[in-house]
Formats: C-alpha cells, structure tokens, sequence
C-alpha cells in the first residue's frame, strides 16, 4: 500500500487547552483592561458628596431666608428645634479664634481626599470619603462667601439639640463619614479594597 502523502508547511493548529492571560491590578484585584471597579467606586464617591453638600447647601439658604433673625422653630419639644446661629469656630462652635487655620485644614481634606480618589477600590471606603468631602465642601463655602470676609466667614448652624452644640448637615456628614471610616479600619479594609488582619 502506498504511503499517504504528506503535506509539508502546514502549521500546527492552536492549542485549544490556553487561557486568555490577565493582569494583576492594584492590591492583587485583576484587571480587565478598564478597570471600571475603580472607576465606579470614584462615581460613588463624588455622587455620594454631591448629595450631601447640595443638600447641606440648601438647607443654610432656607435657615438664613425663613429662621435667622427669628425665634427658634422646635421640632420634638424643648430636646431639639432648629436656631440659626454664626459660627466662626469648626464644628459644633469649637475654637471660634482660629478660623483662617479651619479653613486651610478644610481645603487640605479635600485635596487628600481628591488624591486618595486615584487609588479607590472599596465602596464603603467611597461612601466614607463622599461624606468627608461633602462635608468639609459644605463648610468650606461658607469660610469663603458668607461674612466677615473670604477664609474667615462664619459658618451657618442650625440644629439645637438640648444640652448640645449646635451644628449642620455638613458636620453630620463629615462626623457619619469619620465613624464609618473608624470602623472600616477596625475591620482591616483599606481604601484600595485589601483586608488585613493585625
């Protein structure tokens, strides 16, 4: 029997066994390329401060249109009600003679904060972060624009529970999103989605 004839300069056909080759991402994620996870979690995070400064922001417009100069509003009896007040100091009327300096460490947050964005890959980190920036933003307008001048303005405060400073929805936020950062690290999570354990 004659031998089959062979065929010379035939490549070989593709290994079919090979698995597409994927790159490590930052703290051991992988990536595909785009790297939405981390695109995502900034999204939240700007999304997550802009809520919270739009709402901050509107609510001192409202106090110092319908409440300053004006008896207090009491929401549940005498334990809270709402009172416009100025306050020249941080939050919860904390060290009025030092204004220009509260407000450098407001843009400072804010800078770190915009810096840390680049490397986020945490959601509650991003949920944290977003109510620290909207926070520090919240007041921070008010140290430029409202009165006795830019980087010494008086912040506008309004919730007066008893035996309490009063503060505003930016304090609340930058003080949500401190304890939610405290408990994150507690837990061992970083911002960039890695779990360590002491």
């Amino acid at each position: 029997m004659a031998e089959a004839e062979r065929v010379i300069g035939t490549p070989d056909p593709p290994e079919t066994g090979s698995e597409p080759e994927q790159s490590s991402g930052p703290a051991g994620h992988e990536s595909t390329g785009t790297r939405p996870r981390g695109k995502r979690r900034i999204a939240v995070l700007f999304a997550v401060s802009a809520f919270a400064y739009a709402l901050d922001l509107v609510s001192k417009m409202l106090v110092v249109a319908k409440l300053e100069h004006h008896a207090p509003i009491e929401i549940v009896g005498d334990w809270l009600r709402f009172e416009a007040i100025r306050n020249a100091g941080a939050a919860f009327g904390f060290g009025e003679a030092f204004t220009v300096i509260f407000t450098v460490i407001a843009a400072a947050v804010i800078v770190v904060i915009a810096r840390l964005a680049r490397k986020l890959y945490s959601l509650p980190w991003a949920i944290a972060l977003g109510l620290l920036l909207g926070g520090a933003l919240g007041n921070l307008t008010d140290r430029i624009f409202r009165t006795p001048g830019v980087f010494e303005g008086a912040v506008v405060d309004f919730i007066a529970p008893k035996h309490f400073a009063v503060f505003n929805l930016a304090d609340s936020a930058i003080v949500c999103g401190g304890i939610l950062i405290v408990l994150l690290s507690f837990r061992g999570l970083d911002p960039d989605g890695t779990v360590h354990k002491d």
